[in-house]
């Protein structure tokens, strides 16, 4: 699929399968969620743009590189707390918004009960992040709250990715790029993605 990167790494696939395992209780689940959201904040980085710098080593001047722009973490509640911390240990500098959605269970459609984002967004690097892409409502709201605020550069990470939520988000957003862990088979008649590994939020905080 354009613009959708499946991240293969044996690290990441052996904490998905024990994030997958029922059996895994909340306190390892964070553990796991936390070490795979890390190694793939790595590969969804890759394309920051940066700039040359000069620095002086003990040694000599030389030249290196930073950042061109500032970097947003913005993890969509509740699940997305999960991916937070560890991504910000990799990126500390960054800076960090909030974003609530909450399915309605019937229309699965996502309303928002939360944002705390930057007034303007243009001038950032942003990573959006949410365990799961199910049928994409989700993240569809919240790439639509960041466009309002003038988001130019987005990158969505997710642990799980269905199909459909692929498509409806590249309906809409055809050039956000998707970094996700697997590409599951489908979603059932409750819109959970199958196999999957069940609620995210519930398995992560143990409610």
């Amino acid at each position: 699929m354009k613009n959708v990167t499946v991240i293969t790494h044996p690290l990441v696939q052996q904490n998905l399968t024990r994030l997958r395992d029922k059996s895994t209780q909340p306190e390892e689940f964070r553990r796991a969620l936390g070490e795979v959201a890390a190694l793939m904040v790595y590969e969804a980085t890759r394309t920051f743009a940066t700039q040359p710098v000069t620095v002086r080593t003990p040694l000599e001047q030389t030249r290196g590189v930073r950042l061109k722009h500032e970097v947003l973490l913005v993890p969509v509640l509740r699940a997305g707390l999960g991916m937070l911390d560890p991504i910000l240990r990799c990126i500390p500098h960054a800076r960090v918004g909030f974003i609530g959605l909450k399915r309605n269970e019937y229309t699965l459609e996502a309303a928002t009960y939360h944002k705390s984002l930057p007034s303007q967004l243009s001038d950032f690097e942003i990573i959006l992040m949410d365990p799961m892409l199910a049928t994409g409502g989700s993240s569809v709201s919240a790439l639509d709250l960041l466009s309002e605020r003038g988001a130019r550069r987005v990158r969505l990470v997710n642990l799980l990715a269905a199909p459909a939520g692929i498509k409806f988000v590249h309906q809409h957003y055809p050039d956000v790029p998707i970094f996700t862990a697997a590409l599951d088979r489908k979603l059932n008649h409750k819109g959970y993605i199958v196999p999957g590994l069940g609620d995210a939020g519930d398995r992560l905080f143990g409610v």
